[in-house]
């Protein structure tokens, strides 16, 4: 392919910023990918793979690998974050002065700051004015878009050229973006789903049946609506790839880092063990936190999150939190419904 005329900086080493660079670049852009570490930017760059979270995944000759933030951004018109939430404010501060007029910012982080209960598109918002701002969430397992499976994903801005672009950017034999004006929603629902893989984790380690599984499931699809709509999200959202689809993969997969800490809870270890044991970022501990404190103000009704909540932080235990949960849970099945006349 071509090389193209735009030149893209994509931030974060980890799984997902490795395979969304190295579609970039096989798609043909001038791509780099900045790595915090130098060594370990060094190691990529050598070996051709990141072995540290992706070994065996090759990298297209064309992605450049550095851990010079200056450089990585020198002239890009598109940027994409794919760093935690607990150092994304200190990124795009970091970033500020090396920024390009009129770039594109795309986050593709999956939390909430703790301190403000932003989302980290409203972070580069807060501390980027003046750059057209999207997300990219959905059911992006990382090893199995290297794997070269069928994958989709959900790119969400108010703004039609940034969706256009993204989806011009990444779209593959493979990959393939959809567009959602929602940000908030598509961005709420990737933060919150990983609360739900916590609890689903633990149900797969109590060796849950079928039908307990698809309580969990459905009941958390509803949970995460429930709380969206009253911050002001489209509860339609919940019902594509960025809501139900990545619920769906996250619940039911062990490639889901916040899956294997529920596993790692439901068979007896501490979560400090839990989270250890995963070696990685897992989301959904400090967003069930957050989540949970913040529906306690808003009066929101989360059975889910709270019966998690009481097993992580007040040591009750998981059977009476689970138990609790259920007698709890209200009787309407489905909270959003389209009247006769809008059909």
């Amino acid at each position: 392919m071509t090389q193209s005329k735009h030149k893209i900086a994509v931030l974060g080493g980890g799984s997902f910023g490795t395979v969304i660079a190295n579609i970039l670049a096989a798609n043909g852009h001038a791509t780099t990918l900045w790595m915090r570490s130098a060594a370990q930017a060094q190691q990529v760059a050598s070996s051709g793979e990141n072995a540290a979270y992706l070994p065996g995944y090759k990298l297209d000759s064309r992605l450049v690998v550095t851990a010079d933030l200056a450089q990585s951004l020198k002239g890009a018109d598109s940027v994409f974050f794919a760093i935690p939430s607990s150092a994304f404010r200190s990124v795009a501060k970091q970033v500020k002065p090396f920024i390009a007029s009129g770039a594109i910012l795309v986050s593709m982080a999956k939390g909430i700051e703790a301190e403000t209960f932003l989302l980290p598109s409203q972070i580069l918002e807060s501390e980027l004015p003046g750059h057209p701002v999207g997300v990219i969430s959905g059911p992006n397992l990382a090893k199995e878009i290297a794997n070269k499976e069928i994958t989709a994903t959900v790119i969400g801005s108010a703004d039609d050229e940034l969706c256009s672009r993204v989806q011009r950017l990444l779209a593959s034999r493979y990959f393939r973006v959809y567009a959602n004006h929602d940000r908030y929603g598509v961005e709420l629902a990737g933060a919150l789903k990983n609360i739900y893989a916590i609890v689903a984790g633990i149900a797969e380690a109590m060796n849950a049946g079928q039908n307990t599984k698809s309580v969990v499931l459905t009941r958390s699809l509803a949970e995460m609506s429930r709380f969206a709509c009253k911050l002001g999200a489209d509860p339609l959202t919940f019902l594509g790839l960025s809501g139900v689809g990545d619920l769906y993969v996250t619940c039911t997969s062990p490639l889901s880092r916040n899956f294997r800490v529920g596993l790692a809870l439901g068979e007896g270890k501490s979560l400090d063990q839990a989270m250890s044991d995963i070696g990685q970022v897992a989301e959904g501990v400090n967003t069930t936190k957050l989540v949970k404190e913040r529906a306690d103000e808003m009066g929101i009704y989360m059975p889910l999150a709270s019966a998690l909540y009481a097993y992580m932080f007040e040591q009750r235990p998981i059977l009476e939190s689970m138990r609790t949960m259920m007698v709890a849970e209200q009787n309407t099945d489905v909270e959003f419904m389209v009247k006769p006349n809008e059909r």
